[in-house]
């Protein structure tokens, strides 16, 4: 609590650029993922190859995707857009799937009912299937949440800061107060992240909480 009274200052800032490159690819890697799922979803043919694809994507070493992504992007090493569109790589990876089996689970009796309607391609998409969807695309993106609060950590091995410099820096000297308050800081975020998407997702589907009220 000593150390934590001291730095409060420092924590702050670096919780900031904490969020920042967690939460920024979170919307990003949702964007993309939402063309990619309903691609998956309405052509079955191209499951197999997307969803492969994507999950391939995870299996990338973060370090080593840091450390590439300047040569890729043509930024500087110590540019934090590398590690937002790294951590937007890994989003897409996560959410990919998420969002074409959430769109697949739209019942076909209510698609249908939309199309009778007059709700077709892509006003149905985001007027009827992504609005049902949403409870399984925010369980997917609660998941994609903590793992870029964990894994945005590592980037303070190459140079850029965040709430992992705490940790390396804590550990490096022998600074238990600086760890822990690395530690807790971290979960804390991850946290918070989660609370505003499951806030979110109430916010977006008012209809789950009628029913709830009705029973």
């Amino acid at each position: 609590m000593d150390w934590l009274a001291s730095n409060w200052r420092t924590v702050l800032d670096l919780a900031v650029s904490h969020l920042y490159l967690a939460g920024v690819p979170l919307v990003v890697g949702l964007v993309l993922s939402v063309p990619l799922g309903w691609t998956a979803k309405r052509w079955s043919r191209t499951y197999f190859a997307i969803i492969t694809s994507a999950g391939l994507l995870y299996t990338i070493p973060s370090l080593a995707l840091f450390v590439v992504m300047p040569l890729i992007v043509g930024t500087k090493i110590l540019d934090p857009l590398n590690v937002v569109i790294a951590m937007s790589v890994y989003t897409v990876a996560l959410l990919a799937r998420t969002v074409a089996d959430g769109l697949t689970a739209v019942p076909d009796h209510v698609e249908q009912a939309a199309t009778a309607m007059g709700y077709k391609g892509l006003r149905r998409l985001f007027g009827v299937e992504l609005p049902l969807a949403v409870p399984v695309v925010a369980a997917g993106l609660r998941v994609a949440a903590v793992s870029n609060v964990s894994i945005v950590s590592v980037a303070s091995i190459v140079g850029i800061s965040q709430l992992g410099d705490l940790l390396v820096d804590g550990y490096n000297r022998v600074i238990w107060g600086e760890l822990v308050t690395g530690i807790l800081a971290t979960v804390l975020l991850a946290l918070v992240l989660d609370a505003l998407i499951v806030a979110g997702a109430k916010v977006l589907t008012p209809w789950t909480r009628a029913a709830g009220g009705r029973a």
